[in-house]
């Protein structure tokens, strides 16, 4: 009997497992994974197997920290319905005045580091409380706020490039135990973290459920005000700290940074499968989304592209993303109101 009951508990095991996996082949992040790896072997063929080598490894990885964080910072805005069009322009701002302050003024790196990350993280706050103060729609403020930040990053460094900032944070930004570089493996701790932060407290599930709805949220006792501004705060601590990543990383920084980030932001929440209406995430679908996107621009490297095709090309993904996420929506509402047909014919 006992030797029956094992029997049973091993197959009840085996089918939940079998049946997990069916599930988890069907999601966008096992397509993504299943990308990255054709992605990766396709690239080492092509490089007559240097890209996995070590250097290689190292580089892909250490420049793929600031796309994940851009990505996770985005992705906490889309979770409450909202867009933070200023992502860019605000690590672009972060960075430089990070660098200011130490090669400018002598301001030790842990200070300097940390000014930073509180100016991100208070612009963050500052948004989204002059969001819920005026009611203006989060893509004008987040416009205006990437307007002013953008002339700000030019006071700060005008036409020149700072690179006398502290050897301390560019040892950081290059150190690589095993090649595996430790910007990327903030990067990485980043998006646990912050994974932990929405399916385990009240506070990460409070932001969800005012992102997925609203009026039931309010009813519940939820302030959705309050969400929309603490979602911005965390967008904002997430892009100081891809913004302190890209300082230590770099050799220098001028007005440039951050210019680029605003289609990546997107494109790797997008990709990886959170919903623009808001009340979803998908932490690790961003980080894969984020290595595909890394892994068009090292083949845009590797063969020698013009670096338009790696925009056209993520923007492409991108709006079929949407493209397909809308029709699929809008097919389960039309299953969803079309009444089924009553069995045996029924009147």
């Amino acid at each position: 009997m006992n030797h029956m009951n094992h029997m049973n508990t091993v197959h009840d095991r085996q089918s939940r497992t079998a049946a997990a996996l069916q599930r988890f082949s069907r999601t966008t992040t096992a397509m993504l994974l299943l990308v990255v790896v054709a992605g990766a072997v396709a690239l080492e063929v092509a490089s007559s197997g240097s890209f996995l080598e070590g250097p290689s490894v190292r580089v892909f990885l250490q420049y793929l920290a600031t796309p994940v964080l851009i990505g996770l910072a985005q992705m906490v805005a889309l979770c409450v319905g909202q867009l933070n069009l200023a992502v860019g322009a605000l690590g672009g701002f972060t960075a430089c005045l990070t660098g200011v302050l130490m090669a400018d003024h002598g301001v030790p790196a842990p200070v300097a580091v940390l000014v930073g990350l509180l100016t991100a993280t208070a612009v963050g706050l500052v948004t989204g409380v002059v969001i819920v103060a005026t009611q203006i729609n989060g893509f004008i403020v987040t416009l205006a706020t990437m307007t002013i930040l953008l002339g700000a990053q030019y006071r700060l460094v005008g036409t020149r490039t700072v690179d006398g900032y502290s050897s301390t944070l560019r040892d950081l930004g290059t150190a690589a135990p095993l090649d595996v570089p430790l910007v990327f493996v903030t990067a990485i701790a980043a998006a646990v973290l912050l994974g932990a932060f929405m399916y385990r407290t009240v506070a990460g599930r409070r932001l969800l459920a005012a992102g997925g709805n609203p009026l039931a949220a309010r009813l519940s006792g939820i302030s959705t005000d309050r969400q929309v501004v603490a979602a911005h705060t965390l967008s904002g601590l997430l892009v100081g700290v891809a913004a302190v990543t890209a300082a230590a990383s770099l050799p220098g920084v001028n007005r440039s940074v951050g210019g680029d980030w605003l289609l990546p932001s997107f494109a790797a929440p997008i990709i990886g499968g959170v919903a623009l209406t808001g009340g979803s995430i998908a932490v690790s679908g961003t980080v894969l989304a984020a290595f595909v996107t890394r892994l068009i621009d090292a083949a845009r490297a590797q063969f020698s592209l013009d670096p338009s095709w790696v925009n056209l090309l993520i923007g492409l993904v991108v709006l079929g993303t949407v493209t397909g996420g809308h029709l699929h929506q809008t097919r389960l509402a039309k299953a969803a109101t079309t009444p089924s047909p009553q069995p045996g014919g029924a009147r």
